[in-house]
């Protein structure tokens, strides 16, 4: 697929209100605000299909063409719609060509643990400082033929160069654990599950039966009672 044209042409607004928002999103475009590096906030309004098509990478840069004048800016949020998923406003954060930013970089398993053998992915990205202009699309984690216990940290990535970790060096992202020791975690758990179960049970058939053995001494002391009664009527007439 041929790559976008990052050059987007941007009308400065100066409507606001969700009416004016809806027929900006009816005519192809989406309502922006570009804000950063101390200047005034700027509100303007961008072409929705190509916009769209950019955001499709991860931390995209739009080259802004604002009146002539081009305005590098990061894509900092997208509001969409929850149940249609139209774009429905974009936040953008002016930059500068070499400037440092820290942002969430996607990360991309490749390769297959040794089998028997389960992953588990602890962090979908990574928390990473880059040139605005030189931000990676992802970062490639192999697990190729990884046994048990083979673990992956922030501190473990293959970092392009220029780039480097914002967030905890120890952060876990991926690591591959025996699948016969969760099986057998996981059996220990049922056991003890059930034999919870089991001592429920028991502790409540006991009680059961405490309650029925105090009801039929209540019982028995209640007829021995009338038994004495009856013969003390007949002793006395």
């Amino acid at each position: 697929m041929a790559e976008v044209d990052n050059k987007v042409p941007a009308e400065v607004r100066t409507q606001f209100g969700k009416g004016f928002a809806r027929r900006l999103r009816v005519a192809g475009q989406i309502p922006a605000v570009v804000y950063g590096h101390g200047a005034e906030v700027l509100h303007v309004a961008v072409p929705a299909r190509q916009v769209s098509l950019l955001l499709r990478k991860k931390n995209a840069i739009l080259d802004l063409q604002i009146d002539g004048k081009s305005t590098l800016a990061l894509v900092k949020d997208v509001q969409k719609d929850p149940v249609r998923q139209i774009i429905e406003h974009i936040d953008l954060v002016v930059v500068k060509v070499g400037e440092k930013v820290v942002v969430d970089v996607p990360i991309h398993i490749v390769g297959t643990q040794q089998a028997g053998n389960t992953l588990e992915l602890d962090a979908k990205s990574a928390h990473l400082e880059a040139e605005a202009t030189h931000i990676p699309a992802f970062i490639e984690v192999s697990i190729e033929g990884a046994a048990a216990g083979y673990r992956v940290t922030y501190a473990d990535l293959n970092l392009p160069a220029g780039v480097a970790v914002a967030g905890d060096p120890t952060q876990l992202v991926v690591h591959v654990h025996g699948a016969k020791a969760k099986d057998l975690a996981e059996s220990g758990e049922e056991l003890a599950a059930e034999l919870a179960d089991e001592a429920a049970h028991a502790e409540h058939k006991a009680e059961i039966h405490a309650e029925q053995h105090e009801a039929e001494k209540a019982e028995a002391l209640a007829d021995a009672e009338l038994s004495g009664a009856a013969a003390a009527a007949e002793a006395a007439e």
